[in-house]
């Protein structure tokens, strides 16, 4: 038994395998499916971004003057379109530079679904790990967050955003030309971004250590099960898949401590 503050699980691709680990990878507790696991809630709350322990976590794992104010959350996570950080300017100027202010992709990925997403080019393969990307293709490489986001704002007229996360779970992932998707797409683009398009039609796919999907999907949260156990028959995205259909999502559990038990 280990005692963790949770965040997001640790990822690792070989041979288009996923690897998952609790922890960071220093410091790594690695976790398969069919694993025997126990995690229970010590009550403890930790702020994700300065450790603080706290009564009440707010987003993924943020106190409040964190979830206020820290960079990690800021409006253009979740809207690039809005980001600042090429003009200098943001929660956080220097942390802007070094992470937004940086080269960016947008992608198209198949997780349950045909989605399009921005992330930075460092956190390639990871970010399609995360979503349980069972294949993905990079659409447009950008010097910044600003102009990714601008881009995809564009797609979204013509593809989703968001996860498919319950035929994710289910692996439903429907049969997609992921190449042919890629050159189509290149069409819709408006022409002044046409620089920005990568023409390599390169398919990344991905393997998850899942034994059996559900057929069903019960969400779990610590909230109201403080101690779950079980086995697991997978792991998917962020998302642990246990033998009774019940599936949890760690991601949103950043900041919990619990006491990990793993056998």
């Amino acid at each position: 038994m280990q005692t963790v503050t949770l965040k997001k699980m640790v990822t690792s691709l070989t041979d288009n395998a996923v690897s998952y680990a609790f922890g960071s990878p220093a410091d790594a507790i690695a976790v398969t499916g069919q694993s025997q696991i126990r995690i229970k809630d010590t009550g403890r709350r930790l702020c994700v971004s300065c450790d603080r322990l706290v009564p009440k976590l707010f987003g993924q794992g943020f106190c409040y003057p964190c979830f206020k104010n820290s960079p990690d959350n800021a409006e253009c996570i979740i809207r690039p379109e809005l980001c600042r950080a090429h003009i200098g300017e943001g929660r956080d100027p220097e942390w802007e530079e070094r992470n937004h202010n940086q080269p960016h992709c947008v992608y198209l990925a198949n997780s349950g679904g045909l989605k399009v997403g921005v992330t930075r080019t460092t956190q390639i393969p990871t970010r399609w790990m995360d979503q349980g990307a069972c294949a993905a293709i990079v659409l447009a490489t950008t010097p910044n967050r600003y102009l990714a986001g601008v881009i995809e704002v564009e797609m979204k007229q013509f593809f989703s955003d968001k996860t498919n996360w319950q035929k994710m779970l289910k692996g439903l992932d429907p049969e997609l030309d992921l190449a042919d998707i890629h050159q189509k797409t290149q069409l819709l683009t408006n022409p002044e971004w046409r620089n920005y398009i990568h023409t390599d039609g390169t398919i990344q796919t991905i393997k998850y250590p899942v034994t059996r999907y559900p057929d069903t999907i019960k969400s779990t949260k610590l909230d109201n099960f403080p101690t779950i156990t079980g086995t697991l028959m997978g792991i998917r995205g962020q998302y642990l898949i246990f033998d009774d259909n019940r599936v949890l999502n760690v991601r949103n559990h950043s900041g919990y401590e619990v006491e990990l038990t793993i056998s």
